[in-house]
């Protein structure tokens, strides 16, 4: 018979939830209930470990309020984990899951796409200054971007000025102060598996390889995403090194990536950050993952869950099987 151990002699013992709905302020879910795929059984070689991810027998819990002062039992709940941190009941995961929301909110909005870079020198003074165009290009280009009322002015630049692509990726380099990246070495098989694919349709943004184990190449379309990087770095664990890529090699290995199978993904709204918050928790209390991070991505509050540990590879917590993993992709809708 399993047994618990206090963390604090005397502790007052409050009544453990009965079930994650409990805790999820009234939401429930529509999932099946989850079973280990085989590949991540061949992956393990002799099936599921007692204990994967090595979570040490006698964590304390992660909830700093916890009324309970349990440390995990041996044999019974040892999952869920998120961000490292075990909970000794529904509650207490609630609790986990909360500060995280509430930081994400403070540092995950720290720098949006929406917000232009002002102090940076415009593509085509840039372009100028170099001498690779001359003010009647220029002039030329940005009258017909006004006349369209779209579209770049590197677009315009080629179209109208007949430029080549590599000279406007230069000149975002420039801008940016970044590399021109390439598309070499890059797998959209294995790609697929590093982030939803809604940040790559929606934000202009794409993981082309990593190198050495250790960093994620990430490119950009025209712009670095400073929300992005930090984002992928806090997700993935590994350094985000972030440049440009020529236009035409953006977009052929964009869409070879897209065709690509990743890891499955679910959209959600919720009317609130508690809303998502209790979400989440019923999430992971039905889920019961090894491990599982939030991270927020401009106006996206982005869920991953690893299930098992076999889907863990040699680069960081990059998946290397789109089986036993899970992302949830939230927003949280907009007051009227």
């Amino acid at each position: 018979m399993p047994f618990l151990t206090k963390k604090t002699a005397g502790a007052e013992t409050s009544r453990l939830p009965q079930s994650p709905l409990e805790v999820s302020n009234g939401l429930g879910w529509d999932d099946v209930v989850y079973a280990p795929s085989k590949i991540v059984e061949e992956l393990n070689g002799s099936g599921f470990s007692s204990s994967p991810g090595q979570v040490p027998q006698r964590r304390l819990c992660g909830n700093a309020e916890c009324a309970n002062g349990w440390t995990l039992p041996w044999r019974n709940r040892k999952r869920p984990i998120f961000e490292a941190q075990w909970g000794c009941s529904g509650r207490c995961v609630l609790a986990i899951v909360q500060a995280a929301v509430r930081r994400e909110l403070v540092d995950g909005g720290a720098s949006t796409m929406a917000a232009p870079h002002r102090h940076r020198v415009p593509l085509g003074l840039l372009m100028l200054s170099q001498g690779w165009i001359t003010h009647p290009q220029l002039q030329k280009a940005l009258a017909a971007q006004r006349e369209n009322g779209t579209g770049r002015i590197g677009e315009w630049l080629m179209s109208e000025c007949g430029l080549e692509s590599d000279q406007i990726v230069r000149g975002l380099s420039m801008q940016w102060g970044c590399p021109v990246l390439t598309v070499e070495g890059f797998s959209p098989e294995n790609m697929a598996f590093v982030m939803p694919r809604v940040f790559v349709e929606e934000f202009g943004i794409l993981p082309l390889r990593v190198a050495g184990s250790r960093i994620l190449y990430l490119g950009l379309a025209d712009r670095l995403d400073a929300s992005a990087a930090f984002a992928m770095e806090q997700m993935t664990e590994l350094k985000v090194e972030s440049g440009v890529v020529e236009s035409s090699q953006f977009e052929a290995a964009r869409g070879r990536l897209l065709a690509s199978e990743g890891v499955e993904v679910k959209l959600e709204t919720t009317k609130d950050k508690d809303t998502m918050a209790g979400r989440i928790t019923a999430i992971l209390e039905q889920k019961q993952p090894i491990a599982s991070r939030l991270v927020r991505l401009h106006q996206y509050y982005w869920l991953r869950l690893w299930l098992e540990r076999g889907v863990f590879g040699k680069a960081g917590s990059v998946p290397v099987t789109n089986e036993d993993v899970v992302d949830y992709v939230f927003t949280i809708a907009a007051r009227q």
